[in-house]
């Protein structure tokens, strides 16, 4: 995106109709901790996940929809997880009522498909409060020095070394300052990913980091409309040739999403044909082009708040 892009101080998607509230769940207002403490974010398995005892510990107070922090326990082993019920889910203008959880593992599906760990396991299950979606807590890690520095606002005019640009937002009392995010090799998977599977919603406050040094992308309930929207904080690459990484990536998913392919079945039974008709269409395009690609124009290009 080039530098005079501006981000404005107020909503960029103006004129939507005003979301319905999630609907009450009980529970404390905020994460309680089990007694026993669970374990870090350790590569549970989706299996592990699927099929353990599942116990609502508290609420995320922040979370636009429904998010209940929760042990999950199996074989002896307790470890800690997201569970967003469907019933939480508040209405959206533009994708179908209680389909969230769904896009958020056909999300991750298609992330490990692409062979990049991007993504929490992530699964679809019975919980208390119903049908949701389940995911593997990411605990940060215990000393700041440990976070990477993915997103920053500078004074500058243009990114310093190792950085890109996204644009320039203001500040307020005429104030503006250059968006910036890193040039990092991970974040620009993250960047594919996002326009593959059409990521309406890529705000700073859905990168969480690891202990173990890496950052995972969290939040993909609004994911493969048929319709562009592709809404990012990761346009520094926009334009730019795709990675060779990348490219032998999409040529594997393409694979991946023909007819009767196991990937293609798994997703049938998550979202509809028509998106993922749309789904093999972007990758294609992706192909073609062999660049990430620009927005569009039609549609807002940052998500607004962006963190």
């Amino acid at each position: 995106m080039p530098a005079p892009e501006r981000i404005p101080t107020g909503r960029l998607s103006g004129g939507e109709p005003a979301a319905e509230p999630a609907g009450p769940l009980p529970g404390p207002a905020a994460p309680a901790r089990a007694a026993a403490a669970p374990e870090p974010a350790a590569g549970l398995s989706a299996a592990f996940l699927a099929e353990g005892e599942l116990t609502v510990r508290g609420r995320i107070q922040e979370a636009s929809n429904a998010v209940l922090y929760c042990t999950v326990e199996h074989d002896g082993r307790s470890a800690a997880c997201v569970y967003k019920p469907v019933a939480g889910e508040r209405p959206l203008w533009d994708f179908p009522d209680g389909t969230l959880a769904q896009r958020e593992v056909a999300a991750y599906e298609v992330a490990r498909a692409c062979g990049w760990d991007l993504i929490p396991p992530t699964v679809l299950r019975e919980g208390p409060y119903g049908t949701g979606m389940v995911q593997e807590w990411i605990e940060p890690p215990e000393s700041s020095d440990a976070v990477p520095e993915l997103l920053a606002l500078v004074e500058d005019e243009e990114p310093g070394p190792g950085w890109k640009a996204v644009g320039f937002a203001e500040l307020g009392e005429g104030r503006t300052a250059l968006l910036v995010h890193a040039d990092h090799p991970r974040l620009r998977q993250l960047a594919v990913l996002d326009a593959v599977i059409n990521n309406g919603d890529r705000k700073g406050g859905h990168l969480l980091p690891g202990a173990d040094g890496r950052f995972f992308a969290i939040d993909h309930g609004v994911t493969f409309n048929a319709e562009d929207k592709l809404r990012t904080l990761l346009w520094g690459w926009a334009g730019e040739p795709l990675p060779a990484e990348a490219v032998e990536v999409l040529r594997g998913l393409r694979t991946a999403l023909a007819d009767a392919a196991p990937l293609a079945a798994r997703l049938a039974e998550l979202i509809t044909e028509a998106e993922i008709e749309a789904l093999r269409a972007r990758v294609a395009g992706l192909l073609r082009s062999g660049r990430h690609p620009e927005p569009s124009g039609e549609w807002p290009a940052i998500p607004w708040p962006p963190v």
